[in-house]
């Protein structure tokens, strides 16, 4: 199901739920399928088909589904990511304008929809995700972002910096450095070409709405800037999957070993679960 849903993010833009032969000649699924056919290890098939990569999602799912009813509202996606998240741009994933959720209970958001925001989340830099961030801040659906309506996220931001004690960036200062960021054709408001246009489009929506990948964006976080040095062909959401998937299973390492079981998982050997 998680790969289905993967391919679907990215390949059926008209998001309808139904492959166009367009859709399919547009999109990298032959190839990536050709490399599942080719390649042994799963784990090396990034497009789609990771194993890895199902099990980070998996993982961060169940982690926030605390009931393990295997639905999750507002309060359960307001921990995602250490609580990067602002409660305002919360609202709007609720508010499904982004996305109609699939879960059909009022409310709540199933395994589809949260994979649907997990990888608009760790990959601001995809079409898809773009499109998704935008509608959320597009208040009034009329398919531009104004200085009101980055105001309005920013300011729960700007909150949140004081509650921390941390130095307040004023809004001024933030909406000059987004317009230089983005370059868009009218300096009064931004388009979704101007965002697809511009490669820091993701750091201008990290920087309305989730404060701890502003920070890192604030201070060029050096461990961040040498991996994309080192595999320029990764994409924001390999760099992620790979970096919460060691974390994962060290933390399942520690825990076979305070149970007492002599044995440490062997990668080489079987999956997790």
């Amino acid at each position: 199901e998680t790969v289905i849903y993967r391919i679907f993010y990215y390949i059926n833009r008209s998001g309808n739920g139904h492959l166009t032969l367009r859709e399919l000649k547009r999109g990298n699924l032959i190839d990536a399928m050709q490399h599942a056919d080719e390649e042994e290890d799963i784990n090396k098939v990034l497009r789609y088909f990771s194993y890895e990569h199902f099990y980070v999602i998996y993982c961060k799912f169940w982690e926030l589904d605390t009931d393990h009813d295997f639905l999750i509202d507002k309060e359960n996606l307001i921990r995602y990511g250490n609580h990067a998240l602002t409660y305002r741009i919360v609202d709007r994933i609720f508010s499904q304008v982004a996305r109609k959720f699939t879960s059909k209970v009022e409310g709540k958001m199933g395994y589809e929809d949260f994979v649907y925001f997990i990888l608009s989340e760790e990959d601001k830099s995809s079409e898809p995700s773009l499109e998704y961030w935008f509608k959320c801040i597009d208040l009034d659906g009329n398919g531009i972002l104004t200085r009101n309506e980055m105001q309005f996220f920013y300011e729960e931001q700007l909150h949140r910096m004081e509650c921390m004690a941390q130095e307040p960036v004023l809004f001024e200062d933030i909406l000059c450095q987004i317009i230089d960021m983005i370059g868009p054709e009218d300096d009064s408001y931004i388009t979704l070409g101007d965002l697809k246009g511009c490669k820091l489009s993701g750091s201008a929506f990290n920087i309305l709405f989730n404060l701890n990948k502003f920070m890192a964006f604030e201070t060029r976080d050096p461990f961040l800037i040498r991996q994309e040095r080192e595999n320029p062909t990764l994409t924001d959401w390999d760099r992620f999957a790979h970096r919460e998937y060691i974390r994962l299973s060290m933390e399942e390492d520690v825990e076979d070993a305070s149970n007492g079981s002599a044995e440490v998982w062997d990668e080489s050997l079987e999956a997790p679960f």
